[in-house]
Order: structure tokens, then sequence, then C-alpha cells
């Protein structure tokens, strides 16, 4: 899987071969899909220079998701819709946990789109950290990843990961650090160290026999691997990798892949999960929010 990038303004690399990002928001055509409920506008009132690459973007509850003009009208929208329905899971047009959204927004948390990971209008964006240290939190996502007619299949629809990752660091983590928060010590951390088998800072070189969660990327410090199995856990609760073929790709890093799994293998987490008190999703999107 992709690893994690969410972000305190961290990238991890820029590219000095690369100019700055521009002094004005590109512009681009953009096609007006009829929508119910998102409107695509131009970045004209772009909030910082970095974010000038981007040349449209889509406003939901408040939370921006950027573009750049190789991301479709059709992706762009998609995650605007995916979105929607983890923040107002049962689309009654009122967001289910507003301390959530509160703290996403007072974060300024964005979704960054590009056409490809390694977009030069992203190496450009990276650019432009110093510019943003401490000011937003984003989550890049990719249009070669994104793929809105996705039906239980492969490849999988990454705004299903992405977006949730946005979700739960930015906002879950911080209003409930004691039950969400990324650190060791919360009931989520301490849930994972039980799925490991023991709480590694480090991604170790093998992990416990008898463990299902043992995720490989040793670029992913303790807090991403806590992003990663918050992911893993709630999604395989909402039914998203139970599917033909899914537990081949993805049993080398998680096992509990189905709800029942995650029940029987990690009643821990299942219980934090379904804990009303949170209102978290309960239903997994469809891209299509309705209110």
């Amino acid at each position: 899987m992709k690893k994690i990038f969410v972000f305190l303004v961290a990238f991890t690399f820029v590219l000095a071969a690369c100019r700055k990002a521009p002094k004005t928001p590109f512009k681009c055509d953009f096609v007006k899909i009829e929508e119910d409920n998102f409107t695509i506008v131009n970045n004209d009132d772009s909030p910082k220079r970095p974010f000038n690459v981007f040349c449209k973007k889509v406003d939901v509850f408040g939370v921006y998701i950027y573009a750049t003009e190789n991301v479709s009208e059709i992706d762009l929208l998609h995650t605007a819709n995916v979105m929607a329905q983890y923040l107002d899971n049962d689309e009654d047009s009122v967001v289910d946990n507003q301390l959530v959204l509160d703290r996403m927004l007072a974060n300024q948390s964005s979704m960054v789109l590009f056409g490809k990971e390694n977009s030069s209008k992203k190496r450009k964006f990276l650019r432009g950290q110093n510019e943003l240290e401490g000011s937003f939190i984003f989550q890049d996502l990719y249009g070669s990843e994104i793929h809105p007619n996705w039906s239980f299949n492969s490849p999988f629809d990454a705004t299903l990961e992405e977006v949730l990752h946005l979700i739960t660091h930015s906002g879950f983590s911080q209003v409930y650090p004691s039950v969400f928060g990324e650190e060791k010590g919360s009931d989520i951390a301490n849930a994972m160290d039980k799925a490991r088998g023991g709480q590694f800072e480090d991604v170790p070189s093998s992990y416990p026999s008898n463990t299902w969660y043992t995720y490989d990327d040793k670029t992913c410090e303790y807090t991403c691997q806590v992003t990663e199995y918050f992911y893993w856990s709630l999604t395989s609760l909402l039914g998203a990798q139970d599917f033909q073929g899914r537990y081949d790709e993805i049993g080398h890093e998680w096992k509990a892949n189905t709800p029942s799994l995650v029940k029987s293998m990690d009643l821990t987490v299942f219980n934090i999960l379904t804990d009303p008190t949170y209102k978290l999703p309960s239903v997994l999107p469809d891209g299509s929010y309705r209110r």
C-alpha cells in the first residue's frame, strides 16, 4: 500500500532543481459537471503561494480539495463525495461529529490532488514547505489511483484510504487524543501494539507469530503506523477490504480484512470503533453523497 503522507507540512524531500510555485494561481479550463452537492471553482483566491499550482477546487463543509489541471473533474468530484460521506455518514446534511470538523477547519486541512505521484506540480508544491510550515495539514492523492467506478474489485479506489487518513489524523486523533491519538499510550495505539505483538517504535525485521497487523514500510514511523492501523481496522469493519483476491493483496500487512475477522481477531479495536460516542462512519462511502 502507498505510504500515508499526512502533513503538518513535513514533506521529507525538496528537489532543488524545481522552480518555485507561481506567483499567481494557475488557470485551467474545466467542465462544469451538473452536481447537486458540489461545485468546482477556480482557485483564484489561493490561500498561499504554494497552492498556486492548483487551478481548481471544491469546498466540502469548509474543507477544500485542491486539484491540478491533470486531475479530471470526475475524479475531483468523486473525492468530494467520499469526503462528504465520511463526515456526514447518514447523509442528513449535518456533519456527524462537529468537533472533528471544527478541528479539521482549525488545522486548515486540505486534500491536494495531482495527476500522478511524480508530477512536476507536486515538486513545485513541495518547494513551499517553509512558507506553509505549521499552517496546514494536508493529504495527497493522485488521479492515477482514483477509481470512481470501483465496485469491490482491483484496482482499489485509494480515495477511500487517503481521505480517511486526513480525517483521522487531523480530526479524530486531535479531538480524542487519549482514544485516537497517534502517540504511544492512546487506546488505539495500545490496540495496535497488541495487533503487532509489541510496541515497536520502528518497523521490526519480522513480527511475532499470530499477529494480524504487520505493516512493513520501514519509512513509516510509529505515528504513521497508528494512522494506517486506524484505516485498515475501520475500512475492514465497513466491508471495503472484503472482496475476491483482496486478502492476497494485503494479507502480508493486514489479515483481519472482514467485519467478522476484526471482531474475532481484534475485539479491542472493534469496541473502540463501534462506540457511538465518537460517531465514526458505519457505512462505506460509495462516492454518491445524497443530502
